[in-house]
């Protein structure tokens, strides 16, 4: 795959948040509402109708479009519930404009997805006070976000439906500890700063891989903000040192993705017959990820099922709208299976059956 497939492939992945975003609904389409406006009430052949926001953190990354897609999806199930999507596009005060909007549009529940949780709690806060109920989702909010405490429980009034990001995390960490040369050099590519899964799984790196192999030097570290664009620029200044980098540690696949478009072409790393001289890890199992395992470009990830967030984030909001639970009692969590060279098929498989990949291979 060159950089113009790359970008490509990134551009579809943004497309298809863009098209959800405008067009999110359970049952019909919905155009997403401009900030500050109050939508029409709708009926659903006379039956309460049950409007939800979905807050995604940005529509440039690839998991955060792929969970938008499947909350639309998700959503179609319920006739009675009408879904509008919207992103904060991975700045702060964006997202957290949107949250307060979600209070004067008055929405019968929130789903979001922060970008910096402790930036996000307040206004996460301001809807519970609102007697809004909101499930947060990849990640959490947690009661530390909002009070600076050490208090790890689900933020009071709140519920969640997550992944654990320590085991996504841990499932690579723990083979690269076999398969990282000695004394290798290692880029680490970090989530954005504040975020819980970022950090949780930059954590469980260090539990699981650096404190077994304390040979392994980390080259060079820093924050890509789960950009593909952003880990391209990172990795394009980082190879010109002239150290071999023997792995790519990332926290998600797309920046997994982006820093290995750098070195794709580069014969240090990628030998004539497609054989590589790196190692690399991400996070999410997404279309992208499977495919760069195919092509042996990606070691490994960690799958998190953004289908099955939706379809739990969608059946639990019906389940609190329509009074069998409160939001308080939402507390469930996906699994997090690897993804490898061994396994891989199933899971393009599977994406070929839902349209995420082509039957030639590529991306959708």
């Amino acid at each position: 795959m060159k950089r113009k497939k790359l970008v490509a492939v990134l551009l579809a992945a943004t497309m298809g948040l863009t098209m959800a975003l405008t067009a999110c609904g359970g049952g019909t389409a919905e155009e997403t509402t401009p900030a500050g406006t109050t939508p029409a009430e709708t009926t659903s052949g006379g039956d309460e109708t049950y409007r939800v926001c979905f807050v995604a953190r940005a529509s440039a990354d690839t998991f955060a479009a792929w969970l938008t897609n499947e909350m639309q999806a998700a959503a179609e199930q319920y006739p009675d519930i009408e879904l509008t999507c919207v992103s904060g596009e991975g700045d702060d005060s964006i997202e957290n404009s949107l949250l307060e909007n979600a209070i004067t549009q008055q929405y019968d529940l929130v789903i979001v997805q922060s970008n910096n949780n402790a930036a996000q709690a307040p206004y996460v806060k301001q809807l519970v006070d609102a007697g809004i109920p909101v499930i947060t989702t990849n990640p959490t909010t947690h009661q530390s976000d909002l009070d600076g405490s050490d208090d790890d429980s689900v933020m009071e009034g709140t519920g969640t439906v997550d992944a654990d990001p320590v085991e996504q995390a841990r499932v690579s960490a723990e083979r690269a500890v076999t398969e990282v040369p000695e004394n290798g050099n290692v880029v680490v590519l970090r989530g954005p700063s504040g975020n819980y899964h970022a950090e949780k799984r930059r954590e469980a790196w260090d539990t699981y891989f650096f404190s077994e192999r304390p040979d392994v030097t980390i080259l060079y570290e820093d924050y890509a903000n789960w950009n593909s664009d952003e880990a391209l620029t990172l990795m394009e200044a980082w190879v010109q040192s002239g150290t071999h980098i023997d792995a790519i540690i990332s926290m998600n696949d797309n920046m997994a993705a982006g820093a290995i478009e750098a070195i794709r072409n580069d014969p240090n790393y990628v030998n004539e017959d497609g054989t590589t001289n790196f190692l690399a890890y991400g996070v999410d199992g997404t279309a992208q990820g499977c495919l760069l395992i195919q092509e042996g470009l990606l070691t490994s990830t960690a799958l998190q099922d953004a289908s099955e967030l939706a379809r739990m984030n969608m059946d639990y909001a019906h389940r609190v709208l329509t009074g069998e639970m409160d939001v308080t009692e939402v507390n469930d969590y996906v699994d997090a299976p690897e993804i490898n060279a061994d396994n891989v098929e199933e899971y393009i498989q599977i994406y070929i059956d839902n349209g995420e990949i082509s039957a030639d291979g590529t991306l959708n």
